[in-house]
């Protein structure tokens, strides 16, 4: 059977880069093993659910060069989801219970107390049909528990945190349905995966508890569970998750000028010990994506490292595909010179802005002026072409004995504006012989 992910994201806010590398390792899981990657609009929550985050996601997601092979909204499944729980309730593994979240509280504080395990005590397994009737007649409305088997041990092998045991009587009944008929996440998710065909689920570590509880609901609709697999949980570079890591999303990244390529480079690898190389396109990603080379440790997210990765993938890209984002009149030649100096994109400008002027001359002292003034008297004499640099230097350093720094600083300086930057050789050209000439007098005056 080919393999078959989701992504299962709630429509309540912007994604970030923990849900992003979420999504990305589903989809790279799919395509390694030739299968498909579903999308799954978890929209059961009426209040807090907005069509601005489902836009928002598909975006996304398309920004980073994910395309899904289809896409399900679980507001439109309310109906499936009836009938799977209507079987459910015939075969005994739902039932009905109406405590308060206050006497919840309290049993959980006495069970504490008792050195009990805090979970539910199935209290509303003792009410007989009568009682349900007579807490109908006052108003009172159930919430609905799944009822675990509670003589048979729960094991999968997770295809990251190896073999894992749970033993239910150690866990509460699950509540799947609130008073008011709506849903909670842990029995659509599963109705869902099973008439979706899912295979494999891929997720953070924080949803190994709902696993266990998940692997009998399987069972109970009659279906093999899918393999799962469980992935270590982002931390920021000072060793927990930050509150602007745990919000950190594409707007704030494409603000920053991060390449998607950038940041699928370095999410496909996170938590795994292999490098990042921002060569490596998506396919090649997928092809030798593995889930046995991922570890328990903590995933180190650290934003500099993505611009390091940024500034190795601005460094290859090509001038068509940068065009759209250059100031006027940037040409592929000027792209070509400046583009080893930008760590992002829209940093061009303002190498542009060098090339184009004005620039503030340097302050220079008046040994500096008297080298300045001949290397303008040099260069008025050169013939102009691409190798101008060159001789200039060459002829300047035989006429004033310098070399090193004390040669080519002064006259990057005054070219420039700046101390470091992009090869003279390059720059010098799209200067232009008069704007170079100018800015040399300039500086030397």
């Amino acid at each position: 059977m080919s393999i078959v992910t989701r992504f299962a994201p709630s429509p309540t806010g912007r994604l970030h880069v923990g849900n992003l590398r979420t999504a990305l390792h589903n989809w790279l899981l799919a395509k390694h093993g030739g299968g498909g990657f579903l999308l799954r609009i978890d929209d059961t929550d009426k209040e807090r659910s907005r069509e601005l985050f489902v836009e928002a996601i598909r975006a996304d997601l398309a920004w980073l060069g994910i395309a899904p092979d289809g896409e399900e909204r679980q507001s439109a499944r309310f109906d499936l989801y009836e009938r799977e729980f209507a079987k459910l309730v015939a075969a005994g593994r739902v039932y009905r219970c109406y405590e308060t979240p206050q006497e919840l509280e309290l049993k959980r504080k006495v069970q504490l107390g008792r050195g009990l395990p805090p979970i539910y005590d199935r209290a509303a397994l003792n009410l007989g049909e009568s009682d349900h009737e007579e807490k109908a007649e006052a108003g009172e409305r159930p919430h609905w528990r799944f009822l675990l088997d509670r003589d048979t041990p729960i094991e999968w092998d997770d295809g990251i945190r190896g073999p894992q045991h749970f033993d239910p009587a150690q866990m509460s009944d699950p509540v799947v349905r609130r008073a008011d008929g709506s849903w909670l996440y842990m029995l659509p998710s599963v109705i869902d995966d099973i008439a979706m065909h899912i295979t494999d689920v891929l997720r953070g570590e924080d949803h190994v508890s709902n696993t266990a509880t998940q692997m009998q609901m399987f069972g109970a609709l009659g279906s093999e569970p899918p393999c799962f697999a469980h992935e270590a949980l982002l931390v920021g570079s000072e060793g927990k998750l930050s509150k602007r890591l745990g919000s950190l999303g594409l707007d704030a990244l494409r603000e920053a000028g991060i390449e998607p390529a950038a940041l699928v480079a370095l999410l496909a690898r996170l938590g795994t010990a292999d490098p990042v190389d921002a060569s490596l396109d998506a396919g090649a990603l997928a092809a030798n994506f593995d889930l046995s080379r991922f570890g328990r440790a903590p995933a180190r997210f650290d934003e500099e490292d993505l611009h390091r990765v940024n500034a190795a993938v601005v460094h290859a890209v090509p001038f068509a595909e940068a065009a759209p984002r250059l100031p006027h009149g940037m040409d592929e030649a000027a792209w070509l010179a400046i583009r080893p100096n930008l760590a992002h994109v829209g940093e061009a400008a303002d190498w542009w802005q060098v090339v184009t002027g004005p620039i503030a001359p340097p302050a220079i002292d008046d040994e500096a002026r008297a080298f300045l003034a001949l290397a303008s008297e040099t260069l008025a004499g050169l013939v102009w072409s691409d190798h101008t640099w060159r001789e200039l230097t060459d002829a300047l350093k035989q006429a004033s004995g310098r070399k090193g720094k004390e040669l080519f600083q002064p006259l990057r300086q005054a070219l420039t504006g700046r101390d470091h930057g992009p090869e003279m050789a390059m720059l010098l050209p799209l200067i232009g012989r008069d704007e170079a000439l100018a800015r040399l007098h300039a500086a030397a005056r």
